[in-house]
């Protein structure tokens, strides 16, 4: 960028010229010293007369160059990150963690897996082929080393919500096929957004919301889970309401036997798992808890075979076959549900996986993972699996298990084929009240109270958007409590957005340094000068408020302590722009307006360290000639120390406030404004010593 401003050499022969020039009119009484004024370079718009055109190759140059800088291992790396570690796989160091937490890994998820399939409305072995295929093809094309994928609570209630919605439970051939095209449609999103790097979108979705959802997931889910502990069925819906009032008519149907099963198995489920999380080396006991409440479930029902306890029954055996989705017709209708189930998997399996990355010191991009994501479910889908995500529990314990790489992913796809292959006839004398305890014990650490708690203390309106959020997904459903959280957020968002934070800046003392007055109160103001600082972006939907604001602080800075001459109103705003990241041609258009208005009552507007793009579009707006060229610093003290020169000028010579027509620019006279320059830089030259007193 060019620039067309005065040099030093120029500043310092204009300052002395008006000096020279100024020793014939009336000198100011008392002691005075020079202050130096850092000049601002504004930038040359001589040969721009019009604005440029959108630089697309400034938004395709990084990638261009990027590309150009990639070697064929870089290719490699990138189409097949698995590539990253097994170039650098260490066998003697890391084959035995990789195969102890694979190991571990698949125990937990075999139980865990057909408990998650019953959850979604499916029958227990496509949870298993969920966990087989997806994850083969998750070690090769995923990023995360430590990431286990497979069947989640929450994903499958949101399969089971959509599935109930277009199909009969009875109609179990149809639940199936929706299922496993819903898994397709999941992946085929997932690799769209990975491919035009579009996760960030989700960023706007508060934690709070996440938290506030995932807490009414996990109560859904439980109370859902119950029938099998009661011993009768229950309404199948995502409301509590439906589900309480189905329990509570169902009571004389209630059975024993289910219930003191259910809930042996549930507890030791819970204590093995707190043991496990509270001492390190008993860890394996909270991996070890699914298959251990399984084989005790399985002992019982095998050795006293009572018959109220409702067993998993008969499961096919062997691995799935290769199979395409017949139809398509309601690929409309489940649409919103993988989206949905798309924006879990950013949140909750990209969040994981970056986390990961970060406690394991090794580089991840979300975007690639979310592709490697969505590459697993669309291969999953042609093996009949439905959606699968990263898992919170599993993944924890294979980073606490020590995994190094996607070789225990490997492992654990290994032990769950073998399953297939050679455990499933065992698997049907599996009970469904210890499938339903396995259930309620991964969802119960899903409600989040603490952070509730956590809310409540630090920030009211965080915890209120987790209220809201959680108890619209309590009593109107998935869909609606999502929507309903998503929309509370942009709201927020929006409102953070159109209503900057602005402040009234004050001088510390002993320095020249300006702060937000109401942060430090004892930083003191100058009378008939306010220092105003925006916090934002200024664009169209904000600078309304931020008008607003500024009409205010003319009278509102009155309150704070003050120094310098007496003056009986305000005469300067100093806007502070050093925060501004970006100004639009309405909020130029805006302050141009502004700028008018303050003319119109003698107010004379100043800017300070406006950063480069900020003073680009202001200059091509013609707000540089407007102001004048004179009223724009590289410090907000430069610009305080010009307005208390003029305001001790006026003071002394009995001048009215009209003195801004001496000093001002109107914009439209070049003569005048030459003029207005010199006196301005006369008055650089000279300050007052009580003006800028020295704190002892």
């Amino acid at each position: 960028m060019s620039y067309a401003s005065l040099s030093v050499k120029d500043l310092t022969s204009l300052v002395s010229r008006s000096g020279t020039g100024s020793s014939s009119s009336p000198k100011l009484p008392g002691q005075t010293r020079p202050v130096k004024v850092i000049p601002l370079q504004h930038p040359d718009t001589s040969d721009e007369a019009r604005p440029p055109s959108i630089p697309f190759d400034d938004i395709f140059s990084g990638w261009r160059a990027k590309i150009k800088r990639m070697s064929l291992v870089d290719w490699v790396e990138t189409l097949f990150p698995c590539f990253r570690w097994i170039r650098t796989y260490r066998w003697n160091e890391y084959f035995k963690l990789d195969l102890m937490a694979g190991v571990t890994v698949g125990i937990m998820l075999v139980p865990q897996a057909m408990s998650y399939a019953k959850l979604a409305g499916l029958p227990p072995i496509y949870g298993l082929y969920s966990s087989f295929v997806p994850i083969f093809v998750y070690a090769i094309f995923g990023s995360s080393r430590q990431l286990a994928i497979g069947p989640v609570a929450l994903v499958s209630l949101l399969v089971s919500n959509a599935l109930g919605g277009i199909a009969d439970s009875s109609e179990e051939e149809l639940h199936i096929e929706l299922a496993i095209l819903l898994a397709l449609l999941v992946g085929i999103l997932e690799c769209i957004m990975g491919l035009l790097r579009l996760g960030w979108l989700i960023r706007f979705i508060s934690h709070s919301v996440i938290s506030g959802f995932t807490s009414a997931s996990a109560i859904v889910i439980g109370l859902s889970q119950v029938k099998y502990f009661l011993g009768y069925n229950i309404a199948r819906s995502s409301k509590i309401v439906p589900l309480v009032e189905s329990i509570i008519a169902g009571a004389d149907k209630f059975q024993w036997p289910p219930f003191l099963m259910g809930s042996l198995i549930l507890v030791i489920l819970q204590v093995m798992k707190h043991v496990g999380k509270a001492k390190k080396e008993l860890q394996f006991l909270r991996a070890a808890a699914p298959l251990t409440g399984i084989v005790l479930g399985t002992t019982i029902a095998k050795v006293f075979h009572p018959p109220s306890i409702s067993l998993v029954g008969e499961i096919p055996q062997g691995l799935p076959t290769f199979s395409f989705p017949r139809s398509f017709d309601h690929a409309k209708t489940l649409l919103p549900t993988s989206a949905l189930i798309t924006g879990v998997a950013i949140l909750e399996s990209v969040g994981i996986a970056k986390a990961l990355a970060a406690k394991n010191r090794y580089e991840l991009d979300s975007n690639s993972e979310l592709f490697g994501l969505g590459v697993a479910n669309i291969l999953g889908s042609l093996f009949s699996a439905y959606p699968s995500t990263g898992s919170f529990s599993r993944s924890a314990v294979s980073n606490e298990s020590e995994a190094k790489t996607g070789l225990s992913g490997l492992i654990t796809g290994i032990i769950i084929g073998c399953s297939l292959l050679f455990l499933t006839p065992v698997f049907k004398y599996i009970p469904q009240c210890a499938l339903a305890a396995i259930v309620i014990s991964a969802v119960s650490g899903l409600v989040d109270y603490d952070e509730a708690i956590f809310l409540w203390r630090v920030d009211k309106r965080d915890f209120t958007l987790w209220t809201i959020t959680s108890t619209t997904t309590l009593f109107f459903g998935i869909e609606i409590g999502v929507l309903v959280g998503v929309g509370f957020s942009l709201a927020f968002v929006i409102h953070e957005s159109a209503n900057p934070h602005i402040a009234v800046l004050g001088r510390l003392p002993g320095t020249t340094v300006y702060r937000n007055v109401k942060q430090y109160p004892e930083a003191y103001t100058y009378n008939g000068i306010v220092i105003v600082r925006i916090d934002s972006p200024i664009y169209f939907a904000n600078i309304s408020y931020i008008k607003d604001r500024l009409r205010e602080y003319e009278v509102a800075v009155d309150k704070y302590t003050t120094r310098g001459p007496e003056v009986e109103r305000i005469s300067f705003v100093i806007l502070e722009m050093s925060p501004v990241t970006h100004i639009d041609s309405s909020a130029v258009e805006a302050l141009k307006e502004l700028y008018q208005e303050y003319k119109a009552r003698d107010i004379q507007l100043a800017i300070s360290n406006p950063n480069k793009d900020v003073h680009m579009t202001i200059a091509r707006s013609g707000m540089v000639e407007l102001v004048g060229k004179e009223w724009y610093f590289v410090r907000v003290h430069d610009a305080v120390q010009v307005c208390l020169n003029c305001v001790q000028s006026s003071n002394l010579e009995n001048k009215k406030p009209s003195f801004l027509r001496r000093f001002g620019n109107n914009g439209s006279n070049n003569n005048s404004s030459s003029s207005s320059y010199t006196d301005l830089q006369t008055y650089n030259t000279l300050l007052k010593e009580p003006l800028l007193p020295v704190e002892k």
